[in-house]
């Protein structure tokens, strides 16, 4: 009998393998991505790591503002919590003094020198490094291709603001739409606004962090975006984006991240001007809209989530992820003579990395933006003078962040 037994219970060993029970659990990440092509180029990389690796990844995809919220408000009512998340560069300060990310170098994880350096400001504070450039998204000028010829313009010489107004004023005159813009929130309003600011010789704040709104070179730059404005209309993004592909509208302040080359057949892209005429200085207008990867410091994988970010930050990992639209800010991938045979883009995209900008790095920016971007709606719509406009958000700004 006893013998029985253990031939049976040998049996059962033999065969727990096979039936899988005997294999270690596989570890669960949960990560939150910002949704669209920005979660799924992240998505496209999981399956070779959690076989690798023996874990399950669940992706929780998020606008950008539910993706601001919830990571500041994790865990969440339901208990769950996040091991990997995406972060936009503008939240980098609040989340910091709110201990929402963990200092990935205690992790072991360093930035390398292949990562274009200008994007990797915001990532390093006090000598801890936080977050690491994932998608390379900085602003360029969408426009509809078709729209173009038939207005007889090449876009390639559009290399000022006056020639981007001209151009769209002449298309508008025939009916093929004109400048778009993202009018359906606040922090959209303010974004598509700056690379014209810039182009202007203005900022939002100065160096000590004071307002800068009301000035001479913010009042010029919303007089002209309101005119240029006028040739098209405010859309959300996704109509923005079929509208300008369907040749309904010219062109708007666009993303990379918006410009799938699979479905994209007619819309383009070329970098944003800089400067108000020919003859006028040429700023700096590349504005980063680069996604960044941490990890939250309510982890309770941080190990194994370190392990992801490594991966997914991988030089060649990053290249393969081209085919599905990623843009890495990786100078081995957006300079590799093969992948600019296939993504000609990438040399403008480079060259932008290389000298852009983040929006202010300042914990108030959220309740900045939404307070600039309500005056600046009444503003473009005409329910209060620019003057106006601006002197009140001045005063708004002064207070919200303490100046004198």
């Amino acid at each position: 009998m006893k013998k029985r037994i253990i031939a049976l219970a040998l049996v059962f060993c033999m065969l727990l393998p096979l039936a899988g029970c005997g294999s270690k659990q596989k570890e669960k990440l949960v990560l939150a991505l910002r949704a669209g092509t920005y979660s799924d180029v992240v998505k496209y990389c999981l399956d070779d790591f959690e076989a690798l690796n023996n874990v399950q990844c669940e992706v929780v995809e998020l606008s950008e503002d539910e993706l601001h919220s919830v990571l500041l408000s994790a865990p969440s009512k339901k208990g769950a919590s996040y091991d990997l998340c995406m972060v936009d560069g503008s939240w980098v300060m609040e989340f910091i003094n709110e201990n929402v990310l963990t200092d990935l170098s205690a992790l072991g994880y360093m930035l390398d020198d292949d990562i274009i350096s200008a994007t990797t400001t915001i990532c390093v504070k006090d000598g801890k490094t936080y977050l690491a450039p994932y998608y390379g998204n900085v602003t360029v000028m969408l426009f509809n291709a078709e729209s173009a010829k038939a207005v007889g313009v090449d876009p390639n010489s559009i290399t000022s603001l006056d020639a981007l107004l001209g151009f769209c004023k002449q298309a508008s005159q025939k009916g093929l739409g004109g400048f778009v813009y993202r009018g359906d929130t606040e922090n959209d309003i303010v974004v598509d606004f700056l690379p014209i600011l810039r182009a202007f010789g203005g900022w939002v704040i100065d160096d000590n962090n004071r307002p800068t709104v009301n000035t001479f070179e913010f009042t010029r730059a919303m007089e002209f975006y309101i005119e240029l404005c006028k040739t098209g209309a405010p859309l959300s993004k996704e109509n923005l984006i079929q509208d300008i592909e369907a040749g309904k509208q010219l062109a708007a302040v666009g993303w990379p991240g918006w410009f799938n080359p699979e479905t994209s057949k007619n819309s383009d892209y070329i970098p944003f001007p800089g400067k108000r005429a020919e003859e006028s200085r040429n700023f700096n207008s590349n504005i980063y809209g680069i996604w960044t990867l941490g990890i939250p410091e309510k982890s309770t994988h941080k190990e194994s989530a370190c392990k992801l970010l490594s991966y997914l930050m991988d030089k060649e990992v990053q290249k393969k992820t081209v085919a599905v639209g990623g843009v890495p800010c990786r100078y081995s991938v957006l300079k590799d003579p093969a992948v600019l045979e296939q993504e000609p883009h990438f040399e403008t995209i480079c060259t932008a990395l290389e000298n852009g900008i983040y929006r202010p790095v300042i914990r108030e920016w959220p309740r900045f933006y939404a307070i600039l971007g309500a005056e600046m709606k009444k503003m473009m719509d005409g329910s209060i003078s620019v003057s106006e406009g601006l002197k009140l958000a001045q005063e708004s700004l002064e207070a919200l962040m303490g100046s004198k």
